[in-house]
């Protein structure tokens, strides 16, 4: 069965929940499934080393998980604006997937979160963006026929799912943002499927 991928960075756990949430939604189509699937930390210094398999939660992601996949949903907790550092390292090693054109015309989809409402919830989703732009992916945002983005008082963008987490990072995912959460995975395995014909 085809299936999309859905990678994510998560540290307090957040976007590990936004990411189930995704999965829900593309698996509420059919004849498509979710592979979750996350990346290693790093520390400053040099590469994390870390055993091949998490102590918990799902395996971290290989190229075939990218090569293989008729999609893409990525996420990633804000930081300063931007992208996490673990799951940037990992887009910096598909150089092999743009060369070889691999990733062309596949639809991929963002979602992240932040601990306050303007802590750059937007830019992150758009500087995710970028690297999927340049591997030909075309971006499926969340059209505004979805009533939560005009009603939402936590996150949600056009842009992407997006969750505000608060400063200690343990605000639950609120009922809008579980719901835009789902209808962007659903819209991207809708997509995904008529683009694979």
């Amino acid at each position: 069965m085809p299936y999309l991928l859905v990678l994510f960075y998560s540290r307090y756990g957040a976007i590990a929940k936004m990411a189930q949430q995704v999965a829900r939604g593309i698996e509420s189509v059919a004849g498509i499934e979710a592979r979750i699937r996350t990346v290693p930390n790093i520390s400053t210094v040099c590469e994390a080393v870390e055993e091949k398999i998490p102590p918990a939660g799902p395996p971290y992601v290989t190229l075939d998980d990218v090569r293989g996949a008729i999609g893409i949903a990525l996420g990633s907790p804000t930081r300063f604006g931007n992208m996490a550092a673990p799951l940037k390292h990992f887009i910096d090693s598909l150089s092999g997937l743009w060369f070889s054109g691999e990733l062309v015309n596949k639809p991929a989809t963002v979602f992240s979160s932040t601990s306050s409402l303007h802590g750059g919830q937007e830019s992150t989703l758009l500087s995710m963006m970028l690297p999927l732009i340049h591997l030909g992916m075309i971006i499926v945002g969340i059209p505004y026929t979805e009533s939560d983005l005009s009603t939402t008082q936590t996150g949600g963008t056009p842009y992407g799912p997006t969750h505000m987490a608060g400063k200690d990072s343990k605000n639950p995912l609120s009922d809008e943002e579980k719901r835009l959460c789902q209808a962007s995975g659903k819209r991207l395995a809708q997509m995904a499927l008529k683009l694979a014909v």
